[in-house]
């Protein structure tokens, strides 16, 4: 298992903070905004089996095994309790570990997160991007039918060059791609060059979003989770999300007058790529009280 430990104040008694990326992520998604908040604890990224550099070796990747490996990985690691931060996906996985282990964790920030009440593909958007939701809609039915989900991704290994295929995450992702880091960009890029010819790789992403959408679209025991929560949460959401939209975040956070918000004006899904200025302003006073 593959992780980057970002360091902290060496003589903090401070929870460690443990980042999760989402579907199709990887450590990459907290190089902007890690190292800022390293200045207040430990602070550590991990990549989950099948995702980044951590090997799917044989593991299965939906939503429920990744959350009892961030279990181990927060107790054996970085130290329990753990305050969790997870981005789209791994909000979830984050969500589901604070569920099945209330004790290890000292908080939950969800970026990007499909809270409940929402759906892990893109909501029906303003009509500049109604060519782009055909698209996502369509990618989104092939990952959820066996068999074609796994020819579809199979065949953008050739379809794609590593760089498209960044490329085609900035768009879908940033609500404005030029907001981009250079430096993380060509890093993903590498990423992405190194992942081709990792074996086990597409059945990974094909378990993980098979599961997440069956946990969303059924999202009983998702809010049952949510609402049994006796922790603090901080909910940060992009007003432009394309794939979880800002409106179900609203409704979250109507349903928990406990949580915290942030909604970013002008930015999308990943918000600490996009807005890492505005996120690490979010969380570091928040981050404070725990």
């Amino acid at each position: 298992m593959h992780w980057v430990d970002f360091g902290g104040p060496p003589d903090t008694a401070a929870p460690p903070l443990v980042l999760v990326h989402g579907l199709g992520g990887s450590h990459l998604d907290w190089v902007r905004v890690a190292p800022a908040l390293a200045a207040q604890r430990r602070v550590l990224a991990l990549d989950l089996p099948g995702f980044g550099l951590t090997p799917a070796a044989g593991r299965p990747a939906t939503v429920s095994a990744s959350a009892a490996l961030l279990g181990r990985f927060v107790r054996e690691v970085a130290g329990a309790p753990a305050v969790l931060a997870g981005n789209s996906m791994g909000g979830t996985v984050a969500l589901l570990q604070a569920g099945a282990d209330p004790h290890a964790v000292a908080g939950l920030v969800l970026i990007g997160a499909p809270v409940p009440g929402s759906w892990p593909w893109p909501h029906l958007p303003p009509a500049a991007d109604f060519a782009l939701y055909q698209r996502l809609a369509a990618d989104f039915a092939l990952y959820a039918t066996p068999g074609a989900g796994e020819f579809y991704l199979w065949s953008a290994r050739w379809r794609l060059t590593p760089r498209q295929q960044v490329e085609r995450t900035l768009a879908l992702c940033f609500a404005d791609p030029r907001r981009a880091s250079p430096q993380v960009t060509e890093a993903s890029v590498a990423l992405a060059e190194i992942r081709r010819s990792a074996r086990g790789t597409e059945q990974a992403f094909l378990q993980a979003a098979r599961s997440l959408g069956a946990m969303t679209a059924w999202p009983a025991r998702y809010r049952a989770l949510a609402g049994a929560l006796n922790l603090p949460v901080l909910v940060i959401h992009g007003e432009q999300d394309r794939l979880v939209p800002a409106a179900a975040a609203r409704r979250a956070a109507a349903a928990h007058p406990g949580w915290a918000t942030a909604l970013l004006r002008g930015v999308g899904h990943t918000p600490q790529l996009e807005a890492p200025g505005e996120v690490v302003a979010a969380i570091s006073p928040w981050l404070a009280m725990r």
